[in-house]
C-alpha cells in the first residue's frame, strides 16, 4: 500500500506562484507515475499532469506553459511547480500515484491541499 501526503498549498493572488510537493510511502516499488489531480467547487476532479519514473511528461492544455512538473526518484516525491496563476487555477490539489503508464482513478491518493488564487 502507498501512502501520500501533499503540502505546499495556499493563497496567492493572480500571476503568482506556487509550489506542490507529494510524499510518497509504503510500497513505493509499486509506482511508476506520479502526478496531480484538481477539483474545483461544483466541478469534476481533471487531471493536471502527471511523470514517469523514467521523466516521461504529461500536461493538461490549461496548464500547459505555466505549470512544470518534476520528480525525485530517490526521496519518492513529485513537485507542481504552478507560475501565472489565474483564479480558475483555484481547486483542492490531489496527488496521484500508481504501478501504469499514466495516472489512473483506482491509483492511491494524498488528502488534498487547497490553492486559492484571488486578488
Amino acid at each position: 500500500q502507498v501512502q501520500l501526503v501533499e503540502s505546499g498549498g495556499g493563497s496567492v493572488q493572480p500571476g503568482g506562484s506556487l509550489r506542490l510537493s507529494c510524499a510518497a510511502s509504503g510500497s513505493t516499488f509499486s509506482i511508476n507515475t506520479m502526478g496531480w489531480y484538481r477539483q474545483a467547487p461544483g466541478k469534476q476532479r481533471e487531471l493536471v499532469a502527471s511523470i514517469t519514473s523514467g521523466g516521461s511528461t504529461i500536461y493538461a492544455d490549461f496548464v500547459k506553459g505555466r505549470f512544470t512538473i518534476s520528480r525525485d526518484n530517490a526521496k519518492n516525491t513529485v513537485y507542481l511547480q504552478m507560475n501565472s496563476l489565474k483564479p480558475e487555477d483555484t481547486a483542492v490539489y490531489y496527488c496521484n500515484a500508481g504501478p501504469g503508464w499514466v495516472l489512473s482513478p483506482r491509483g492511491s491518493w494524498g488528502q488534498g491541499t487547497q490553492v486559492t488564487v484571488s486578488s
